[in-house]
């Protein structure tokens, strides 16, 4: 939730965007209905219900969120409305009932204040005395539909589907090799030894997957034969596929097994498309894959793990010529997407099943899955995973690269120093070797954090040498530090490279500009060059501050989401 500081810092924005752009999970922005209380309190009502759904949050009113400019966007709340008959309204028009807390926001625009509602995570769902309801979802609130009540059942823990148990302890429904697989998977990741060395049915019991005298879901999909999960399980399988082309396959494997001898199974028909390399460098030694095994292993372990087993459909491995695919039934749940997944409070849709496989050491609760997967790829100069949300499932996409020798040295190297870099400093340093340059915007996108926290990183980045900055406030940017940057070119010669990337790409809006002109047609926007340029909003920027005072026909014209850049010159001719 998002404090008065915090929403008092973030309003100078509104003069660069609209507040649409600057909402998310936890935040959004609301208008005020200075012609009716009644809608007003009502639309307090139903946004109070759509954040508890959500997981809470904070929802501002007063600001219109379509309208940029931040004397025109804030509107403002009249000074009559008492918060804390709004309180009231809420908790009197939800159920099960939502206590909201407000806070008043001084502004010099519009009525003078804005009110803050402060939304607690609760144990919804919640609905409005009618039974009406919403959710909130990335940035929108939508129904409250039956399926959005089961997912939302499911990570309160009031549903585990894996939980129940459904057949009495018998060593006939038990798989002595996927056991096996089980402890040696779990061995490898250093579990406990003396779980390990439990006999079967108390390794099962002390992992609480039998209860009251039966095995439950959870250990069916675990340590169960072939039969018993068609009985008890029958929403889970897997098929794999090695794909010739987007319609067609090679390879296909399609089967029912326990857990870890599916994952285990996968893996074997990944390795003949996935060899080990060895590469040498003075006295580095490293051995890698197309898809370093973390990551593959973190992703069929989330796959299964987080599969809606109650929907008939398997996890699907699909391996194409330039991408590894890992898909899975069931969206994401808990407020998750692919834009907050690496520091999202981690939700479980089978909570048993995940929690002795966390006791056993092959999933992580805290989220740290997630960003090994980003990690292991990103180390070796790799792009990371691609995840989306695909329907009612969840895709993760591993593009099909080669090693970058010089950056994995260049890891090694700084880890031996004691300086191991993160998620964040990978990701930026990949980016910058690609891009001229960032801002703090697209920085703060791109690792998932708050503008504040990412700046701070980018100033710990640049301390530590790797990157340096250029201009001021909204201005600011970030360039990967010369030297570094040669160094890591795989050629050796990154910054003259850069530069005439950078000149390509003048010469090419230079010349757009004056066939414009010659046509008499209007020139070109921030947004259009940022097309062409395949630039970011303040490389777009400096790239036309250079053209205008290389060339005297060149300038702007209007300002803000107006402005255009003209070759005048042309038009005389």
């Amino acid at each position: 939730m998002r404090t008065a500081a915090n929403i008092e810092a973030l309003l100078p924005e509104l003069d660069h965007c609209i507040a649409d752009e600057l909402e998310d999970q936890d935040l959004d922005f609301k208008q005020w209905d200075l012609k009716s209380r009644d809608n007003a309190v009502k639309t307090v009502v139903q946004m109070a219900v759509c954040m508890a759904n959500g997981g809470g949050g904070t929802v501002v009113f007063g600001v219109a969120d379509r309208i940029q400019g931040r004397s025109s966007a804030i509107l403002g709340v009249p000074p009559e409305i008492d918060a804390n008959l709004l309180k009231k309204a809420v908790y009197d028009q939800t159920d099960p009932k939502i206590m909201p807390v407000f806070e008043e926001l001084a502004v010099p625009e519009g009525t003078g204040r804005l009110l803050l509602m402060q939304i607690h995570p609760g144990m919804p769902p919640y609905t409005d005395t009618a039974g009406r309801g919403t959710i909130r979802v990335s940035k929108d609130c939508v129904p409250l539909t039956g399926t959005l009540r089961r997912k939302i059942s499911v990570e309160t823990g009031e549903t585990d589907y894996t939980a129940e148990a459904v057949a009495p302890v018998d060593n006939s429904l038990l798989s002595a090799t996927a056991l096996e697989a089980l402890r040696n998977q779990a061995s490898k990741e250093r579990a406990p030894e003396d779980l390990l060395r439990l006999s079967d049915t108390e390794l099962l019991s002390t992992l609480g997957l039998i209860k009251q005298g039966k095995l439950t879901r959870a250990a069916i999909l675990l340590a169960g034969t072939e039969a018993a999960i068609r009985e008890h399980l029958p929403g889970h399988n897997w098929t794999f596929l090695q794909m010739t082309s987007d319609t067609d396959y090679g390879i296909r494997e399609d089967r029912v097994s326990a857990l870890p001898l599916s994952v285990q199974r996968i893996e074997e028909l990944l390795v003949p498309f996935n060899p080990i390399t060895t590469y040498k460098q003075g006295m580095f030694h490293y051995e890698y894959r197309t898809w370093p095994e973390i990551a593959v292993r973190e992703a069929l372990m989330n796959a299964f793990c987080h599969a809606d087993l109650r929907i008939a459909g398997p996890v699907m491995v699909k391996l194409y010529a330039d991408r590894l695919e890992i898909s899975n039934n069931g969206g994401f749940i808990a407020g998750i997407t692919p834009n907050n997944i690496l520091h999202h409070q981690p939700a479980a849709r089978n909570p048993l099943l995940v929690e002795a496989l966390t006791r056993l050491r092959l999933v992580n609760r805290s989220n740290l899955g997630i960003n090994r997967m980003f990690s292991a790829l990103l180390m070796e100069g790799k792009e990371p995973p691609q995840i989306r949300e695909i329907g009612d499932s969840v895709q993760v996409s591993f593009p099909k690269r080669e090693l970058n020798a010089t950056f994995r040295l260049f890891v090694a190297e700084e880890s031996e120093h004691g300086r191991n870099l993160g998620v964040d400093e990978l990701m930026l340093l990949q980016y910058l070797l690609q891009h001229p340059e960032i801002d703090t915007n697209t920085a703060a996108s791109l690792c998932q954090r708050g503008e504040a926290e990412m700046r701070e990183k980018l100033s710990t980045m640049e301390s530590a040498g790797y990157i340096e900055h250029g201009g001021t406030g909204r201005g600011a940017y970030w360039c990967i530090q010369p030297e570094l940057y040669n160094r890591l070119a795989e050629d050796g010669q990154g910054e003259a490279r850069r530069r005439i990337d950078w000149e390509a790409a003048k010469t090419r809006v230079l010349s757009i500009l004056m066939e414009r002109a010659r046509r008499n047609e209007p020139g070109l926007s921030n947004k259009d060059i940022r097309q062409i340029t395949r630039f970011d909003r303040n490389q777009a920027r400096r790239l036309m501050q250079e053209l205008m005072q290389e060339n005297a026909g060149l300038q702007k014209v209007g300002e803000r989401r107006w402005a255009r850049y003209e070759y005048s010159n042309a038009r005389e001719h």
